[in-house]
């Protein structure tokens, strides 16, 4: 299995769910390789087995460097397009193009080529022995995001949309397609909202009356990469209290 952005957040959670479930896990990550290093130690502590791998995936060359290096460790299964930004936090009146450019490098040009390279390897068509493919999106696709964020909320949309054509496109070449859209879930992507502290009171508001784990992400996106969910496809799954 491969997870990018998987040094920390989300990522770092489901590469550990993944090394529980006897996956090798390739632990991508951009630039922080000390984090990257406790997950592939966490993992392998554990009895599983993984290794990290840098790779900007807001650049193809990169991303097609990061697929050969995968190559050289086995066949693809599963993979998990986790890496993602914010983009930053302002009125729309305040949007740049610098800023848009960055933010869709990354959350829909990036997972789409990282897709790209996914499917080559999967598909039957092409001599594949198929797979399973795990967008990550947010609750905020079909939001509109929080205040000051609609960029962001735009960019998760785009991947919505990409779901839904992909898993059509690829649905008959032994591939599985799936998003998942997290709430408002207890990482450090939130540093610039305030924190843990100032999230966890904005759990009161959501119907379940608590924001959520990583773990219980991360439970989902390994869950849509089994059997047990061998007939999920081109769909999305909330994990998001009921918000």
């Amino acid at each position: 299995m491969l997870v990018t952005g998987a040094s920390r957040g989300i990522g770092a959670e489901i590469a550990l769910a993944a090394g529980k479930k006897d996956y090798l896990v390739v632990v991508n990550y951009t630039r922080n390789q000390i984090e990257a290093a406790k997950v592939v130690d966490q993992i392998k502590s554990a009895g599983g087995d993984a290794v990290a791998i840098q790779a900007d995936c807001s650049k193809e060359s990169e991303i097609v460097r990061l697929f050969k290096e995968v190559d050289s460790l086995g066949t693809l299964d599963s993979f998990i397009a986790n890496a993602g930004i914010i983009g930053g936090q302002n009125p729309v009146t305040q949007t740049t193009e610098a800023q848009l450019k960055e933010l869709f490098d990354i959350n829909v040009i990036g997972l789409i080529l990282c897709s790209r390279e996914a499917v080559k390897r999967m598909s039957t068509e092409l001599g594949g022995k198929g797979g399973k493919i795990v967008l990550m999106s947010s609750v905020a696709a079909r939001t509109g995001g929080i205040a000051q964020e609609i960029h962001y909320a735009s960019s998760k949309a785009a991947v919505d949309g990409f779901c839904l054509g992909l898993a059509k496109e690829v649905g008959l070449q032994g591939i599985r397609v799936n998003a998942v859209r997290p709430g408002l879930i207890g990482t450090s992507i939130h540093d610039v909202h305030g924190g843990i502290e100032v999230i966890t009171k904005w759990g009161a508001g959501v119907p379940i009356g608590r924001i959520g784990t990583p773990k219980e992400v991360a439970q989902t996106v390994v869950w849509l990469c089994s059997d047990e969910s061998s007939y999920i496809h081109g769909t999305f799954i909330d994990v998001s209290g009921g918000r």
